[in-house]
């Protein structure tokens, strides 16, 4: 990452703040896009992994479709250019105002995650006079191998319908006159390495689509939805995820019928490398242990150490000289407010510039103005040109 090349400038720049390497990000885009080659695919870009207008501005213009789980998520969509046409929109929750608005923008698609939401799908697309086109979400029960909380094809998670609803689902799809069905739609998890687990997943998917073509339905459009991640923990030797292995998996397992288009849902993986968040040590103090550092971000700013304990690298830019073990934590009043206990760093002093890295995806997204906190700022590395 570039980042070292403005650390001059980051010191007289208030902190905390978002740093993001446009470069990286075109990089990783593109990088995507030559993995996935030529042929019946579309990538969609999962806003909920970053929505910042500049970010979308830059996928926008690789000609990416959109991914969105709530209706603000389509209007930002829809406000910085992307065509709807081009716009899925997932969650278990829809409130009617929010699929009115999907149904009022004309965009591609609802994938729906239950029956009793397909009914209301219904209702309102006879009231608005327009068909709607919508794919089914089926719940795989394929385990992610990932973190409980970022898990969602198992059966016991609270997304998409089960296979055992899926005889009740195809009788009510048979029903419908104010809604098209357009194909299937699956999403397992966030954050897998393991591409095996995506095979399982192409399998399951296989065996779906060989049930709904059994009952003379066709299947336009597949969504394998993403969760592909990306390496936290050496974020500078390998800054650009694995979409090579990832593709080739679905390439390879997955039945891909003539004139069917084959969807991806990706986030973390384009856009987690190219964000970086800045911090200021406020100060250094003494503990039984260990000393705390403690910064001027915190869960504010970054909340996935304290919701799943997840680790991001951390560099100090001002100092590389000697070491001392830190619990790197925020300035928030909670306990759970830490980067990193236990460890080992140069030496730090107050006003050493610290980066946190990997904080592109679910960083500023998550972020939040608990305790009265200012929200954090945004700075991109072409500022700097």
């Amino acid at each position: 990452m570039s980042i070292y090349t403005n650390v001059d400038q980051f010191s007289s720049v208030d902190t905390p703040f978002y740093y993001y390497d446009i470069g990286l990000l075109q990089k990783t885009i593109k990088s995507a896009k030559e993995a996935l080659g030529n042929g019946p695919y579309q990538i969609h870009y999962a806003l909920k992994a970053n929505s910042n207008p500049r970010i979308l501005n830059e996928v926008l213009k690789f000609g990416l479709g959109a991914d969105c789980v709530s209706g603000n998520e389509v209007n930002r969509a829809i406000e910085v250019g992307f065509d709807p046409k081009n716009i899925l929109f997932a969650g278990v929750g829809k409130t009617d105002r929010e699929i009115n608005s999907g149904i009022k923008h004309d965009i591609f698609g609802f994938n729906v995650e239950s029956l009793e939401e397909l009914k209301v799908l219904e209702q309102l697309s006879k009231t608005s006079g327009k068909k709607t086109r919508f794919a089914l979400r089926i719940n795989p029960n394929v385990d992610a191998g990932t973190h409980e909380y970022i898990t969602t094809g198992k059966r016991d998670n609270k997304f998409g319908i089960t296979l055992e609803e899926l005889s009740l689902a195809i009788s009510l799809i048979k029903s419908l006159e104010y809604t098209e069905f357009t194909g299937i739609h699956f999403h397992i998890g966030s954050q897998i390495i393991d591409l095996s687990r995506f095979k399982e997943l192409a399998d399951r998917c296989n065996e779906v689509q060989s049930l709904l073509l059994d009952h003379s339905f066709e299947l336009p459009h597949i969504n394998v939805g993403g969760g592909l991640g990306i390496d936290y923990d050496q974020p500078d030797k390998n800054s650009i995820a694995d979409f090579k292995g990832y593709f080739s998996c679905f390439k390879r397992n997955l039945v891909q019928l003539p004139n069917q288009t084959l969807h991806f849902e990706l986030g973390r993986s384009l856009v987690g490398q190219c964000g970086t968040l800045i911090a200021r040590v406020l100060y250094i103090k003494p503990a039984e242990k260990t000393s705390f550092m403690i910064l001027d971000a915190g869960m504010t700013e970054l909340i996935r150490p304290a919701l799943y304990r997840s680790l991001h690298f951390i560099q100090n830019l001002s100092s590389q000289e000697g070491s001392e073990v830190y619990d790197v934590v925020g300035p928030v009043c909670e306990t759970s407010d830490a980067f990193a206990r236990g460890l080992s760093l140069p030496k730090a002093k107050r006003g050493d510039l610290l980066a946190i890295c990997s904080a592109g995806a679910y960083g500023e997204a998550m972020a939040s103005q608990y305790n009265l906190r200012d929200a954090a700022p945004c700075i991109f590395s072409d500022d700097f040109k």
